[in-house]
């Protein structure tokens, strides 16, 4: 059986949540209408499927668990999480991934701006977003680690693959984009890279799940080339600083 949010407070909602996924490791929630939390900490081994709009800060330190989104998320998806998927079957609103840690997104659709923002790695643990279509401005703001993909799927005329300030202070990671992007709008501090045989092979790992996921067509995304946008410096802002004597 799944849990009917409609216009249920989301405190209420999330109370109901926990308590089936005691006792069951999947639950559904349906008319869900901006509800926030949703799958906030979720544990390995536990899903939860959303149908309808998630609200802010759905699956924020998500620990492990899977949350798959039939319709759109609003602000702070993934809010500093530790590890486990997030699957979008729509758009995300700001602050995708903020602080991200670990796991991996997918949204078959835009997202809105500051996606990736502050996401970081460490060892093993490396955060990926593989986004759809196009995002808007400040992807990968002070990125200091992992992977974002961005496709540029069904854009309109006179669409942008992504708005201004692409990867302002950005000190580590990459982000990898599928053919033609708006230079204008990249910080001054990142390099532009052709894809080494290593980098390659890991896109093509995310583009496969995004076709597995949203049924998208492998060969056609992979017509286009791709290049990567790194950092020139670890340190982008040195010159606005005291330096060290």
């Amino acid at each position: 059986m799944s849990i009917t949010a409609g216009l249920r407070r989301y405190e209420d909602v999330n109370e109901e949540i926990n308590r089936r996924l005691k006792s069951d490791d999947k639950t559904a929630v349906r008319e869900v209408n901006g509800q926030r939390y949703l799958g906030c900490g979720l544990d390995s081994g536990k899903s939860l499927d959303i149908y309808g709009t998630a609200g802010n800060d759905l699956a924020c330190y998500l620990n492990g668990g899977r949350v798959t989104v039939y319709g759109s998320a609003q602000d702070a998806v993934g809010n500093t999480m530790g590890g486990g998927e997030i699957i979008i079957h729509g758009h995300s609103g700001d602050a995708l991934g903020y602080g991200m840690r670990d796991g991996k997104i997918f949204v078959r659709d835009n997202v809105c701006c500051r996606g990736g923002i502050h996401m970081k790695e460490f060892r093993q643990m490396k955060p990926v977003l593989v986004i759809g279509e196009n995002a808007g401005a400040f992807l990968g703001e002070y990125m200091a680690g992992g992977t974002i993909v961005l496709l540029g799927l069904n854009m309109k005329h006179g669409e942008k693959l992504f708005g201004p300030h692409c990867a302002s202070g950005m000190h580590g990671g990459k982000i990898f984009v599928r053919g033609a992007f708006p230079k204008a709008n990249l910080a001054q501090n990142i390099s532009v890279c052709e894809l080494e045989p290593e980098d390659e092979k890991e896109l093509s790992a995310y583009v496969k799940a995004y076709c597995r996921y949203f049924g998208a067509d492998y060969a056609e995304i992979m017509s286009k080339p791709f290049k990567k946008l790194v950092p020139a410096t670890s340190r982008p802002y040195a010159n606005l600083y005291t330096p060290n004597l």
